[in-house]
């Protein structure tokens, strides 16, 4: 018969889901964070002049970067209307897909007690400056105002 502190006794079962409740609660928070955000870009749409501020690089130079159209993008995207959440900024709309995967993985790995770690090698960091580089350039030229918002 188990001893009182032996595994699967009932005091190891309530350690074990109370450091599993603390494990989860940095995922569960950001994603609270994440979804309050959300409903409010959803519920004040950023079409409407007057509720957000200016992006300052656009305001001073006219040239949009890698940003511009965000908020319009997740109104879109919120609402459901996928194409025009893509029109609005295209890297935005890949980014709410890749933060879900990661923090869905990040949850898992966290359900079972181990670290998320994603080591990306410095090429692949390149590549990402390299990939908001050139969307800003060719957002920003006659040729790519489909990328514009």
């Amino acid at each position: 018969m188990p001893g009182p502190h032996s595994d699967g006794s009932v005091l190891e079962r309530r350690k074990d889901r109370a450091g599993r409740v603390r494990r989860l609660g940095t995922p569960l928070g950001i994603l609270a964070t994440v979804t309050a955000a959300f409903a409010y870009v959803g519920a004040v749409d950023p079409n409407d002049p007057g509720h957000y501020p200016v992006c300052p690089l656009l305001k001073v130079t006219g040239v949009l970067c890698p940003g511009c159209g965000g908020l319009r993008s997740a109104h879109a995207f919120i609402t459901g209307d996928l194409g025009a959440a893509l029109q609005a900024n295209a890297i935005a709309t890949v980014g709410y897909f890749l933060f879900a995967a990661v923090w869905v993985l990040w949850l898992v790995r966290a359900w079972r007690g181990k670290p998320l770690r994603i080591a990306l090698a410095p090429a692949w960091w390149w590549g990402v400056g390299a990939v908001l580089l050139i969307f800003t350039v060719v957002r920003n030229l006659p040729f790519g105002s489909a990328l514009a918002p």
